[in-house]
């Protein structure tokens, strides 16, 4: 059982936690690109409860800075971007991207004391259409993360963004509970339903896996299995790795490229960041005559965005209208009533509350990936608070470049690791699939 104080330690994030410690050692995605505008409007920006307001500068460079302006405590996101940089709409002090004060308006020259005055900004980088910021208090900033779908070639990857107003843990705890999705997404979807060949096809046939887990060098990983064929058996692998990405079956692991973050706002609200290779085999959707499977959109519609802090990427359907819940479907053709796959994880992991409350759980061995997972962190952010201890990934992010989820079957004595690494030397890796070409 998770205790409190253990409860407390995974889930705070705010400044002088030691989760937020942890979380400011990496760099951390803020915002997509498209966002911000050249000298267009600044962007209300909420990471690890801190307020920020993003910006892009007459040259297309991109500024992170504190909201408040540095004289009055004015906030930032009134300003007015123009001419290389951020100036307070108060009394005209302007900022570049670095939080250098550029101009004092409203003094005399000879009082003038800019060079004396700096707000407080962030090292940004700009990759693969996604800005990420670092928030830790090295000179020089570490290694950009380097998972396999985000180095995908130009072009090749899709990249959304959605809300989750809860916890950062309870969302990404949903990415790695394999067993779920033959209930919560699929309860109502019987074999007979899916096509004889189709290999997800066991997922109906035993809604009970078992499982293998393991720690690693980038955090933990799980391979669930189940009976298939003769003398087979069906895996579904899938990772957790530092400081919140998750690696989640969702395809053969033979092309299955893709991850995803869930990166803390603050203590109860959650950006998921989604990376996909556009060639990755497509996740099963239909039934064997060719129908869309009920209620199992992979894209969710989201709400027009606003200026608040939590005003984006925010799913129409919500907790202020129960996920737009279709008790007749959930009668009938659904086991949820509940359309698309993230609203679904939405409604149970935003129904235990902002924070989940772990000390009421009563966990089985279908969470073995979930326990390990929460070990594994509070291991590092225990050995960063007490000894200075680096965590995983962070100077070295290529450690968990190979990792990959996905599905496989293999021959029933075969051991699970020989497998998985035997399927990763037959995979399809997107920059020798280009280089193919």
């Amino acid at each position: 059982m998770t205790t409190q104080a253990e409860n407390e330690l995974l889930t705070g994030v705010g400044p002088g936690t030691p989760m937020g410690a942890l979380m400011r050692q990496y760099w951390l995605p803020a915002c997509l690109s498209s966002e911000l505008v050249a000298d267009g409007d600044p962007l209300r920006l909420m990471l690890l409860g801190e307020r920020l307001v993003a910006f892009r500068d007459s040259a297309g460079r991109v500024g992170v800075l504190d909201h408040r302006c540095p004289h009055r405590c004015a906030s930032l996101f009134f300003g007015r971007n123009e001419e290389g940089g951020l100036r307070c709409v108060y009394h005209g002090w302007k900022y570049d991207i670095a939080g250098n004060c550029l101009d004092m308006p409203n003094l005399p020259a000879d009082q003038d004391f800019r060079d004396k005055i700096k707000a407080k900004a962030y090292k940004v980088a700009e990759r693969g259409s996604l800005v990420y910021v670092y928030m830790g208090e090295r000179k020089v900033a570490p290694p950009l993360p380097a998972l396999e779908a985000m180095l995908c070639p130009a072009g090749e990857t899709r990249l959304w963004a959605r809300q989750r107003e809860c916890n950062w843990l309870q969302a990404l705890e949903g990415d790695i509970d394999t067993s779920h999705f033959s209930f919560l997404h699929t309860g109502k979807v019987t074999i007979d339903d899916i096509d004889p060949d189709h290999p997800e096809r066991f997922q109906f046939t035993d809604r009970a896996p078992r499982y293998h887990a393991q720690p690693t060098d980038w955090g933990a990983m799980y391979a669930a299995y189940r009976p298939a064929e003769p003398d087979h058996l069906y895996y579904r692998f899938a990772h957790f790795v530092f400081p919140f990405w998750t690696l989640f079956p969702n395809g053969p692991l033979t092309d299955n490229v893709l991850a995803q973050g869930w990166v803390p706002m603050d203590d109860t609200h959650t950006m998921a960041f989604t990376f996909s290779w556009t060639r990755k085999t497509p996740v099963l959707s239909t039934n064997k005559r060719g129908e869309p499977l009920p209620l199992l959109d992979r894209v969710s519609p989201t709400l027009p965005k606003t200026a608040d802090w939590f005003g984006r990427w925010r799913a129409v359907a919500n907790h202020t209208n129960d996920y737009l819940i279709d008790r007749e479907a959930q009668r009938t053709v659904s086991y949820t009533g509940i359309a698309g796959v993230f609203p679904q994880d939405s409604a149970v992991t935003e129904s235990m509350g902002d924070i989940s409350d772990r000390t009421l759980e009563n966990l089985a061995p279908s969470d073995r990936m979930i326990v390990m997972t929460r070990r594994r962190l509070m291991d590092a952010v225990r050995a960063l608070q007490d000894k200075g201890t680096v965590p995983p990934g962070v100077d070295d992010p290529d450690v968990a470049g190979s990792a990959r989820s996905g599905d496989l079957i293999a021959p029933e004595g075969q051991p699970w690791l020989e497998a998985y690494e035997q399927t990763l030397e037959q995979a399809l890796h997107p920059v020798m699939a280009l280089a193919a070409e």
